[in-house]
This record gives C-alpha cells, structure tokens and sequence, in this order.
C-alpha cells in the first residue's frame, strides 16, 4: 500500500479505539440519564404556595394543584397568570437539572447535543 494510506485501526489516519470506546460509554450514559430525567419530578410553586405544578423530565404537566382561596371568578387572569408561572418554572426546573446533568456526563465539553 502506498505511504500514507490506511493503517487501521489505531494506526496512521485510523480511528483511535479508546476515543471509539469512550465514546459509546457516553452515549450508554447519556441514554441511561435521560430515560432516569424522565422519570424525576419538578415542581415549582406561584402565588406564594397558591399553585404548584410538577412536571416530569419529559416536559409533561403530571399535576396541577389550586388552593381553592386563589380561584376569584372576578379575577380569572391572575389565577391563569399563576398556573403559567407555575408551570414554567417547573419546566425550566427540568431544563436546568438536564444541563447539569449533561455537562457532568460531557465532563464540561461543549458538544452539540
């Protein structure tokens, strides 16, 4: 073979196995961490305690809960200005605990997934 051409695996422009391996250790990693994401809870509460929504890491509403005193028929703005806030602090919750999590996985590389 003329100089310079494939070497194989490890060898001379080859593909490095320990980088190959490492690699798939982290993708097992990054699948086992997100099927247990899915599994965890995150609730936020708005309105001093009046609403708490928990989502799951799937991004899913899984409660809503609505002390009765918040619920003002003259004033159904302010609960749905509530539930909102509730519900996107939850989720950013899962967001935060997501990237903590990769970024412990990735070891503080900046990869683009």
């Amino acid at each position: 073979m003329a100089k310079g051409g494939f070497q194989g695996f490890g060898g001379r422009g080859g593909i490095n196995m320990n980088v190959l391996k490492q690699a798939q250790k982290m993708q097992e990693d990054l699948l086992k961490m997100q099927a247990e994401m899915e599994q965890q809870a995150f609730s936020a509460s708005a309105g001093g305690g009046a609403v708490t929504a928990v989502v799951n890491g799937k991004h899913e509403l899984v409660s809503l809960d609505i002390d009765p005193e918040a619920v003002d028929p003259d004033d159904v703005e302010m609960l749905c200005d509530m539930i909102k806030a509730a519900v996107n602090e939850a989720m950013r919750t899962a967001d935060a605990k997501m990237s903590e999590n990769m970024s412990r996985l990735t070891g503080g590389l900046n990869l683009p997934f």
